[in-house]
């Protein structure tokens, strides 16, 4: 039974080769075709997959045939705007690797995935990211992990799944640490604040701050500066400080999705308590509180 499956997944392998080639007769390959004979061939394989456990060599040339078909067929559906339904034959082809040893081409394969689908489904592309994440982290690929959970971190922010980002962001930050790569390590305390400011949390955006102190070589660098500053700014309401430091080349140079969080930052209340600050030195706090209430709309409601 198993060796008809294998004979029937090969002849569906040679099926698609030949709806791929062209000839003076056939200018263009039939993918369509060729999808369909590689996904059966890739799910016959798959199918017989435990069957194959004890016949490790037919199992290992069999099993890399089934990769490529189930991929192939991926790929195809690719070129044909079928998106959701590729990344369904490349997750399942990821499985297989990963269940036949071979986790990097899995991850990799899953990451590939994620870069297609980006365009379409934010949401599928960062599922995508964060198991190309596991496949690595499972193989001590921290490194290579740490770059997928970088993806999934900016396209939560993208969707403003800011709770989830933040977890994500503080993954990456753990991630960095153990390697080592405490530069890094700072900008992410930068990504983690502006993501707790913009949730109106000052207080976990305060905690990152003060855990980062026990980074080598924060205390006084000018990542560390410029976040003291801004939540001072944030908590005096201060929004001058806060645009300031935001419009900063540090913050303004981060991932586009970082830097639109920095550029979008208000403090709360509209910048209210310096005026008032300001204007009880003077004995004139009523008419500012006045003057603040008109100005908070001055501008229009963005």
């Amino acid at each position: 039974q198993m060796a008809a499956k294998i004979n029937e997944a090969h002849d569906h392998i040679a099926k698609a080769e030949k709806y791929l080639k062209t000839s003076f007769m056939k200018w263009k390959p039939d993918y369509d075709s060729a999808a369909s004979e590689y996904s059966k061939a890739g799910i016959l394989v798959f199918q017989s997959r435990f069957m194959l456990l004890n016949h490790t060599t037919t199992s290992d040339n069999v099993f890399h045939h089934s990769y490529q078909a189930l991929e192939a067929a991926g790929m195809m559906l690719k070129d044909m705007q079928r998106l959701p339904e590729a990344i369904q034959y490349i997750e399942r082809a990821s499985m297989m690797y990963v269940e036949n040893g071979t986790p990097d081409t899995a991850a990799l394969a899953l990451d590939r995935a994620g870069k297609l689908i980006e365009s379409q489904d934010l949401a599928k592309a960062v599922d995508l990211y964060q198991k190309a994440a596991s496949v690595f982290e499972n193989e001590d690929r921290l490194r290579q992990a740490v770059q997928m959970v970088g993806k999934s971190s900016r396209l939560l922010v993208r969707q403003h799944k800011l709770d989830e980002a933040a977890a994500s962001i503080q993954k990456e930050k753990n991630m960095y640490k153990e390697i080592e790569n405490y530069p890094t390590c700072f900008k992410k305390t930068i990504a983690q604040v502006l993501v707790h400011l913009h949730r109106n949390d000052f207080v976990a955006a305060d905690k990152c701050v003060r855990e980062s102190y026990s980074l080598p070589g924060f205390s006084g660098s000018e990542d560390c500066i410029a976040l003291e500053q801004l939540l001072q700014g944030y908590d005096e309401q201060d929004q001058d400080q806060v645009s300031r430091v935001c419009n900063s080349p540090l913050f303004k140079y981060m991932d586009n999705d970082y830097a639109k969080l920095s550029i979008s930052l208000r403090v709360p209340g509209g910048g209210k308590k310096k005026l008032l600050a300001a204007a009880a030195e003077t004995g004139e706090a009523g008419a500012a509180a006045t003057d603040a209430d008109e100005d908070e709309y001055a501008g229009g409601l963005c």
